[in-house]
């Protein structure tokens, strides 16, 4: 059972979110609040994956989100928007977030998307994907640096990296890889200290910067 907090300003997406999401047979919507709730939520319920709204007049979501990812287990979180401002986006990956979705995400789409970012998936809505590869991803020139960082990897390593990036699941790798799940999550454990990096978003940001991905298929 993936265990799931919605966190919206607006009663009416809380609870959209929380019918479509609680249909789905291997999701619960265990808290629905607005951000001045949120922090006391979490440490109540211990979610496994936290929807988080980006702008809310109480409490900003990015600052939800940078407490969220001080905790000694941090659950998931996936930013939700309804627009694609680079500036948030950045900030949101920079900080931790391991996905950002838009609140009209087709309600057939959403269970499953929820299930990819349990699983440890980079999901990114189309939208912002554009906005991400137009921008954030080459922002400051930092394509040195991240192939420094790549190249640090093993062969391996770098096939989990490029596998990953392509939004893949522990256990997806593991099956294009034929190796067990365990070893598959050592690996990415691995990956991420060698980049220096929190996430599997940031990850997949470095090995795009790297040039990794270049002509590259899941």
């Amino acid at each position: 059972m993936i265990r799931v907090m919605v966190v919206d300003d607006e009663a009416l997406v809380r609870s959209g979110f929380t019918m479509i999401l609680n249909a789905s047979a291997d999701i619960e919507v265990v808290a629905a609040t607005g951000g001045g709730q949120a922090l006391a939520a979490v440490a109540r319920h211990a979610p496994d994956l936290v929807l988080l709204d980006v702008r809310m007049p109480d409490v900003d979501g990015l600052t939800i989100l940078a407490r969220l990812m001080e905790l000694p287990a941090p659950p998931v979180v996936a930013m939700l928007t309804t627009f694609d401002s680079d500036e948030y986006i950045a900030t949101a990956l920079r900080s931790g977030a391991s996905g950002f979705l838009v609140k009209d995400t087709d309600p057939d789409e959403l269970a499953r998307l929820v299930r990819s970012l349990a699983a440890g998936a980079v999901v990114l809505a189309p939208q912002v994907t554009a906005t991400v590869i137009s921008g954030y991803l080459h922002h400051h020139g930092e394509q040195g640096a991240a192939t420094r960082a790549v190249s640090r990897l093993s062969t391996r390593e770098r096939d989990i990296l490029v596998l990953l990036s392509h939004g893949l699941s522990n256990a997806d790798i593991g099956s294009r890889l034929h190796l067990g799940i365990g070893t598959v999550k050592d690996h990415v454990s691995a990956v991420l200290a060698k980049l220096g990096v929190t996430n599997r978003v940031q990850a997949a940001l470095w090995a795009q910067r790297a040039g990794l991905l270049d002509g590259a298929h899941p």
